[in-house]
């Protein structure tokens, strides 16, 4: 909030709301330009819209109620995606840098900013193969916030504070030495996670089955000793077959 204020001379801040949905990016290479970069920001939640639009003194202050409750509107998604301010901001705080130097990027106006975001399209000097794509955006506003993002091939990764930078192979120009391949440094595929979890979800149900088998042999013992003990004149438990 501190860095947009500063920079855009926002009104009073308001109360940023970063453990609602998450906001994304999608990242792709451009099908016929193997040079451009295409990032899509898309919000979590609109009331988050509407505290970067108090951010960027494009929604008015008043919209936070007292309570901390957000009052979004839907003409705060139009207020923010025909505004030169926003698309700075966005092509600020979203960067792609191919073999160490920077993709310009451009705003592409969005249709439906609240629904469908915004993209960005990133010119790199020339072919691409593994990229650095920076992403920060609201967590200026609050470093709780994360950002999921998706890739090619189902690759992923989850942006957040001091973890703003992800390498992603997006195209078949030369990989640098040393640079890790796509599956290592963007997050676990999706057929790796629905296996990591379906081995989770076996041993929790392991673990249920055993705790059950368990309570039922303690019932059947202390019913037989109940049972003896009512059988004997004494009272008294006798030995268990």
């Amino acid at each position: 909030m501190a860095f947009a204020v500063a920079v855009f001379g926002a009104p009073a801040p308001a109360e940023a709301h970063p453990f609602g949905d998450p906001q994304t990016v999608a990242i792709a290479l451009d099908r016929n330009r193997p040079d451009v970069v295409h990032v899509r920001w898309k919000v979590g939640g609109l009331d988050d819209l509407t505290l970067l639009g108090i951010a960027l003194g494009l929604v008015p202050q008043d919209r936070v109620m007292l309570d901390g409750a957000v009052f979004y509107q839907e003409s705060d998604a139009a207020a923010l995606g025909a505004s030169d301010r926003f698309a700075a901001y966005l092509a600020k705080q979203i960067t792609v840098t191919s073999g160490g130097r920077a993709c310009p990027g451009s705003v592409q106006p969005p249709n439906d900013l609240g629904r469908s975001g915004a993209t960005v399209d990133y010119t790199c000097p020339g072919p691409v193969g593994t990229v650095a794509v920076a992403v920060r955006t609201l967590t200026d506003l609050n470093p709780a916030y994360r950002t999921l993002a998706t890739g090619p091939r189902g690759a992923r990764a989850v942006y957040g504070s001091g973890q703003d930078s992800h390498d992603w192979v997006l195209g078949e120009a030369a990989v640098p030495g040393g640079v890790p391949d796509e599956a290592s440094v963007t997050g676990v595929p999706e057929q790796q996670l629905g296996r990591s979890a379906a081995v989770q979800l076996g041993g929790v149900l392991v673990g249920v089955v055993l705790v059950a088998a368990g309570g039922l042999l303690l019932f059947r013992r202390s019913t037989r000793r109940r049972n003896a003990a009512t059988a004997l004149p004494s009272g008294r438990p006798g030995p268990l077959g």
